[in-house]
């Protein structure tokens, strides 16, 4: 049974924060950001794209008119060094042609067809005007949607990639989301968030966390990078230390079915002044729950399924 614990979203916070800061108070834009973090978001994971194919323009715009707080984008760079959204290492799965996403000029991707395959998994959401829908640049988004939206972006290859954060904060810098106060970085990489807080640390980050049994017979939960120990091993001590960088921590809720984190740890990160965003949950009951825990925002492929329980 939920809570009757209010929820406020973070374009309610926002509105606050910009009346605050107008009235002649001075809020630089991460303390307006952080203020807003600490209400409930929805984050719409790689767009709607339960209604629409990921990481592309009718996605996000699914998702923004919805009213998701934030559009989560997955950030790559192409083989001629642009930046693209783009999940997966490889083209295979989301567009007409295959290999790894990095041995493709922009042009090269821009040339495939992105979305014939999300009517073909889904037929139930599947629209005429997704077939030949582009992969597109992380500028092309923010032309499309500006500052006024927030953005949840993922750094996906910066191991493969080393210029990728100076290029990603280069570009959000000069196009203005920075002193809007209308980015989140997240990584599973602890380097790359450390670079990112290195080239501007006025950008709140998000340390990504991936939970599993260390085997198949094991009830011994790991973390995929080692980041951590395991939920059930974890400490204040661990907590802090993703705090010392960090604003929030990003987690799974199952693995194969099974609940892999529980309400004592959302608790205890919160005990360490992390916010706790769960990734993907697309099912009402799900949603329930975690809402119910106290967490402070979830991914979701369909966003309006959780704005109708949070708003």
């Amino acid at each position: 049974m939920l809570t009757t614990r209010p929820l406020r979203t973070l374009a309610g916070a926002l509105a606050v924060a910009t009346l605050f800061t107008s009235s002649g108070t001075s809020a630089n834009s991460i303390e307006q950001q952080l203020e807003a973090l600490q209400y409930f978001q929805v984050i719409a994971h790689r767009g709607a794209s339960g209604h629409a194919p990921e990481h592309t323009l009718p996605a996000w715009q699914l998702a923004h008119d919805m009213g998701a707080d934030y559009l989560e984008l997955d950030i790559q760079m192409t083989a001629d060094g642009r930046l693209v959204v783009f999940h997966d290492e490889t083209i295979d799965r989301t567009t007409n042609r295959e290999g790894p996403l990095r041995d493709y000029t922009l042009a090269e991707l821009q040339s495939l067809d992105a979305g014939s395959w999300f009517n073909q998994a889904n037929p139930n959401h599947a629209r005429s005007d997704f077939e030949g829908a582009r992969v597109v640049t992380l500028d092309e988004v923010i032309d499309r949607f500006g500052t006024q939206t927030r953005y949840y972006i993922e750094t996906k290859s910066a191991e493969r990639d080393p210029t990728l954060e100076a290029e990603l904060m280069d570009t959000l810098s000069e196009r203005g989301l920075i002193e809007a106060g209308a980015v989140v970085i997240q990584s599973f990489s602890q380097e790359s968030l450390r670079e990112v807080e290195s080239i501007n640390p006025d950008v709140p980050l998000v340390q990504l966390v991936w939970y599993y049994p260390e085997s198949e017979d094991s009830d011994t939960l790991i973390e995929w990078t080692g980041v951590t120990p395991g939920p059930g091993t974890i400490t204040d001590a661990d907590f802090e230390t993703i705090r010392e960088y960090a604003v929030g921590i990003g987690s799974n809720l199952n693995y194969q079915g099974d609940a892999v984190i529980d309400e004592a740890f959302v608790k205890q990160a919160q005990a360490n002044d992390l916010r706790v965003h769960v990734y993907t949950i697309n099912d009402i009951p799900a949603m329930e729950q975690l809402i119910d825990w106290g967490v402070d925002g979830i991914f979701t492929d369909f966003p309006d399924r959780l704005v109708r329980l949070t708003r």
